[in-house]
């Protein structure tokens, strides 16, 4: 079987919404990292002020609202949340790190 011209050829259709979501992971990438960059901020405060690395009412709370923002999108409130709860346990990883635990 021989490739044709059209089976070579880039979809500019599909080179376009590639491109997109190229940006959109690149965004992604920058939004984690300041988020990141703030919650270390977090963890040293709390590391220097004696609190729980943790705070379970709070998650709860961000779970719930993040949910409903994600039902709100039309986005899968299961992968909404087990994607922050990825991201809470490794931040807590980070605030527990901090103590020297």
């Amino acid at each position: 079987m021989t490739e044709t011209a059209q089976d070579t050829a880039p979809d500019p259709v599909l080179a376009g919404f590639r491109k997109s979501i190229d940006n959109i992971d690149a965004a992604l990438i920058h939004i984690l990292a300041e988020r990141f960059r703030i919650t270390q901020a977090v963890g040293a405060h709390k590391a220097a002020h004696n609190l729980p690395p943790a705070d379970p009412g709070r998650e709860v709370a961000q779970i719930a609202r993040l949910r409903k923002l994600a039902e709100e999108s039309e986005l899968d409130p299961e992968f909404s949340e087990k994607f922050i709860r990825f991201v809470i346990d490794e931040v807590i990883r980070h605030h527990e790190k901090a103590r020297g635990k």
